[in-house]
């Protein structure tokens, strides 16, 4: 880990625990926090082979009626059951989605204190009457998961906004990880198509807002305020991921080149400057603002100018992480064949 990345790990954390302690403007507090995230979501998606799974065109095309679909589902189960019934069954769901995301997100700082066999060797465990349904896992991660399982209990009987930042943090920080878009075009259809699903959803109906509102779940972030009218601020977790991915794309770019983080810087300062416009707008109207009306065109419009400038359109085009991948696992292949050769 780089000094740059232990020194994001560290203000992010120490940021997340300020509120305990001293006064925090919620508005510098919630750009820091969000820019902070992307960053080590960013670097932690850069691994030393390319991802196979990557999102297709398809895919990004449908996100948006996906989104929606579920979005719509949320709104009528909180308008037509208790909102008490529904927040029970998805804290349920969300206990277990914390465990698994807490525990991968410390895993790594956790794997150098303990004995490298916990680490390499797996265990595979079958489910009773479901023998075909089997699941791998190390010791190391049994270890991850346990006090991510304390900590998860502590949110589900607390519901304290430093428990729910923390779950909301460490899926940030997995989605930006674990997920590829593949190529630029890819993210730029996704990125369009949640730019109209947001507008759409915050201007033109209650429904996000109202879902946002009445969800008790780690699916936004909480900044608390000095207004006991509005205690907290919130920024969904969507405004982090979606932009976050396609910012990791850029730097996962430059580490394929070889060359230094040009374009992650581009598409970065673009991600920063979208979401300092967000607050600047929402607090000049009072307002509920959809993050991504600002960020997309931010974030794209940085990047899509800058290759314009260095000339390298075609190359930033032609980029497929599906591809590399390919190409990575044929190199791979031939060099453990000349190798049995040789022996």
């Amino acid at each position: 880990m780089k000094n740059c990345e232990r020194i994001a790990n560290f203000a992010l954390g120490g940021l997340t625990l300020a509120p305990l302690l001293v006064k925090v403007d919620p508005n510098i507090n919630v750009i820091l926090t969000a820019c902070l995230t992307v960053y080590v979501g960013c670097y932690r998606s850069v691994k030393p082979t390319p991802p196979t799974e990557t999102m297709s065109n398809e895919h990004a095309m449908r996100f948006p009626f996906v989104g929606s679909a579920m979005l719509l589902s949320l709104f009528l189960l909180f308008k037509f059951l208790s909102k008490d019934l529904v927040n029970a069954v998805l804290t349920c769901y969300f206990f277990v989605l914390g465990i698994i995301a807490l525990s991968a997100t410390i895993l790594p700082a956790m794997k150098r204190f303990l004995p490298e066999h916990w680490n390499e060797d797996l265990i595979v465990w079958h489910f009773p009457y479901f023998r075909s349904l089997e699941i791998e896992f190390t010791r190391s991660q049994i270890i991850a998961a346990i006090p991510g399982t304390f900590f998860c209990a502590w949110y589900a009987s607390q519901k304290h906004w430093l428990a729910n930042n923390i779950l909301g943090l460490a899926f940030c920080i997995q989605g930006i990880e674990m997920l590829s878009l593949g190529s630029f075009k890819t993210g730029a259809i996704l990125l369009a198509g949640l730019f109209v699903y947001d507008i759409f959803w915050v201007f033109f109906t209650p429904v996000m807002v109202s879902v946002a509102k009445s969800f008790d779940a780690p699916i936004k972030l909480l900044f608390p305020t000095a207004d006991s009218a509005r205690p907290f601020s919130m920024l969904g977790l969507g405004d982090i991921v979606i932009p976050g991915i396609f910012v990791a794309l850029a730097l996962r770019f430059d580490v394929s080149r070889g060359k230094e983080s040009q374009y992650f810087k581009s598409a970065f300062l673009g991600y920063t400057v979208g979401l300092v416009l967000t607050i600047v707008v929402m607090n000049w109207f009072q307002a509920a603002q959809p993050a991504l009306l600002y960020i997309v065109p931010s974030v794209i419009g940085f990047l899509a100018a800058h290759c314009i400038w260095n000339g390298e359109v075609k190359q930033l085009m032609e980029f497929d992480e599906s591809k590399t991948a390919v190409t990575s696992e044929e190199g791979s292949d031939a060099k453990s064949a000349s190798s049995k050769k040789v022996e």
